[in-house]
């Protein structure tokens, strides 16, 4: 079962969003991997403790500090609007009392954070990758200067222009087709925004999602959304897509 694709000497693990909770440690200690991708958005829950989430995060930063080169940390838009270079930008579940704690921690462990990661033909982000934000940012005809894979291009708008990641106001859920990697709904994704190259997958969180289409029925192949902790991840194992279960 599952998609078999070009990644076919790795075991990569991939978790959807956190928000202050504890399940990925019981997947880091009942799980092999070669690597493990976290797509974002460690804070702003409404069940956890501020401060809870701080040292969850700690934990995670501790984590990646053991195996810097196999743990990847992505940013959310719910870790993206403390970044004090930021500032606030309105969106929702945003912690104005619990800032103070927050900000610092994230401020300090940027370093490890990065915006995309890019292995073969698989993209992660925390949202999606829609080119025609690419093009907004950067100009029309960003892709003919392209050098590197598209991660690195996004992280290198990530260390250069952090302000537009920022929510871009049009459409308040961000079912908008010029949406950031950050913010871009599946919708938008999927049926709107023109698509990069068709032998690209991608692997995004953000919106909440009962189970992983693992099949891949409803996206094409081309999809796969994982916001499904506590319950699921996705592992992709030698090539084939699975699905892990808590």
């Amino acid at each position: 079962m599952g998609t078999s694709f070009k990644i076919n000497i790795m075991r990569i693990i991939a978790l959807g969003d956190i928000h202050g909770h504890k399940s990925w440690k019981d997947i880091v200690n009942n799980e092999q991997f070669d690597k493990i991708v976290f797509v974002g958005d460690y804070f702003d829950s409404f069940t956890v403790k501020t401060e809870d989430q701080v040292n969850n995060f700690l934990d995670i930063i501790e984590f990646k500090k053991s195996r810097p080169d196999d743990v990847i940390l992505l940013i959310g838009n719910h870790d993206h609007h403390y970044f004090p270079f930021v500032g606030y930008t309105g969106t929702s579940g945003y912690q104005q009392a619990g800032k103070f704690l927050i900000e610092p921690v994230l401020n300090e462990n940027k370093d490890y954070l990065q915006m995309a990661y890019q292995f073969d033909n698989v993209l992660f982000t925390h949202a999606g990758f829609s080119p025609l934000w690419a093009g907004a940012v950067l100009g029309d005809d960003w892709e003919k200067e392209l050098t590197g894979n598209y991660a690195d291009l996004i992280n290198d708008i990530w260390l250069h222009k952090p302000k537009a990641f920022c929510h871009n106001g049009r459409d308040p859920y961000g079912d908008d087709k010029y949406q950031t990697p950050i913010w871009i709904r599946p919708r938008a994704l999927m049926y709107i925004a023109r698509p990069i190259s068709r032998k690209i997958i991608q692997i995004v969180g953000h919106t909440y999602q009962n189970q992983i289409d693992i099949k891949g029925k409803s996206t094409g192949g081309r999809y796969y959304f994982i916001d499904c902790l506590p319950k699921e991840y996705l592992i992709i194992d030698n090539g084939k897509f699975e699905v892990g279960k808590l």
